[in-house]
């Protein structure tokens, strides 16, 4: 059966500053289960490049193999995209990063595809700190090949084939925090009011912005007994902080205790509600953020929200002091800059 998405839309639909409706930012009809958390996932960064007015054509979209690699179609169907081979997106977006730094790039990748075959990339990717956008769609069992468990499972986890999981599942948030990444989140597809902002604050970020989205899948993950069904997680959700993305404009000036909530106003005539969270949750402290992931594990609770972040290492392209323009525009003049210069470059290295 095939379906397709209906051509009218209402002619007064809001448009973001950049004039493009948020119809402008989907991509094709999703041919995911019905009810995929996959689904709820690419809407929220649908909504995401909407609100940051985010032009489509400046977005380079990456993925591996997975049900959560097929969901590029579904957004943003303006932009560039490239499909790589199973656990290989980090290598291809390394790539593309690496010939033009000026786009915005956002890798989708699922917890098969990371936390399995593709953990080595996965890891290197982390170290360089490459300015990638890395969302995990992260349902703790293969989808496309019947539901076996996928590294990301946590240990007695049982999803519908009945048998609980003997092994000790990864923690791709702390190994990401481990290993370099220097903006580390963890969402809910189910909770879009948090997911959304998370992604917005990953989009302006510079460096690896890795975010972990636990997106149950209803066909092979979605029993009562699985740790990443809709009903355990909603029931043991835990949120470490509320976060809220203001683009960078006008500054918008606030002041509010710790512990309450604040109406604030947007440039745009929004109203957003900042809830100060407690001081001692400080997202910018490597071991604290491991260890409060630890200390929610062990209490059987599944932290979410921003749960590090870093803004003092450099990212891949500071670090190989890259090219600040793309690699295709460069002329015969800046890639052969003649004998003179060439011998100053030899007399350097003697």
């Amino acid at each position: 059966m095939t379906s397709t998405k209906p051509a009218f839309r209402h002619p007064k639909l809001a448009q973001n500053s950049l004039g493009l409706t948020r119809k402008d930012y989907e991509g094709a009809v999703s041919t995911l289960c019905a009810g995929c958390g996959h689904d709820s996932t690419t809407n929220a960064i649908i909504q995401a490049c909407f609100e940051l007015n985010i032009e489509p054509h400046r977005v380079a979209k990456m993925s591996g193999i997975g049900c959560s690699s097929k969901t590029p179609a579904y957004f943003l169907d303006r932009s560039h995209g490239f499909n790589a081979v199973h656990g290989r997106m980090p290598s291809i977006a390394t790539g593309a990063n690496m010939a033009n730094r000026d786009l915005l790039y956002i890798g989708i990748s699922g917890d098969g595809d990371t936390a399995s075959i593709g953990m080595g990339q996965f890891a290197h990717a982390l170290r360089r700190n490459l300015n990638l956008n890395y969302i995990c769609m992260n349902n703790g069992c293969y989808g496309l090949t019947k539901g076996q468990d996928s590294a990301t499972a946590d240990m007695g986890s049982t999803g519908k084939r009945g048998i609980p999981n003997p092994y000790a599942s990864i923690d791709l948030c702390e190994l990401a925090i481990e290993l370099g990444a220097s903006y580390v989140a963890r969402g809910f597809s189910g909770d879009k009011k948090q997911l959304v902002p998370l992604i917005k604050g990953a989009f302006a970020h510079s460096g690896l912005a890795f975010i972990d989205v636990i997106s149950p899948c209803v066909t092979f993950n979605n029993t009562s007994t699985s740790t990443k069904s809709y009903e355990y997680v909603r029931e043991h959700i835990e949120a470490t902080n509320t976060f809220d993305f203001i683009p960078l404009q006008r500054e918008i000036l606030t002041d509010y205790a710790e512990g309450t909530t604040q109406e604030v106003i947007m440039h745009d005539g929004s109203i957003i509600h900042l809830h100060k969270v407690d001081s001692k949750e400080d997202v910018t402290n490597r071991l604290n953020s491991v260890n409060k992931l630890e200390e929610e594990k062990a209490k059987g609770r599944l932290l979410t929200g921003l749960l590090y972040v870093n803004q003092q290492i450099r990212e891949t392209h500071d670090i190989l002091n890259t090219s600040l323009r793309p690699l295709n525009s460069l002329t015969e003049n800046d890639l052969c800059p003649g004998n003179t210069e060439l011998q100053k470059i030899n007399d350097s290295l003697r």
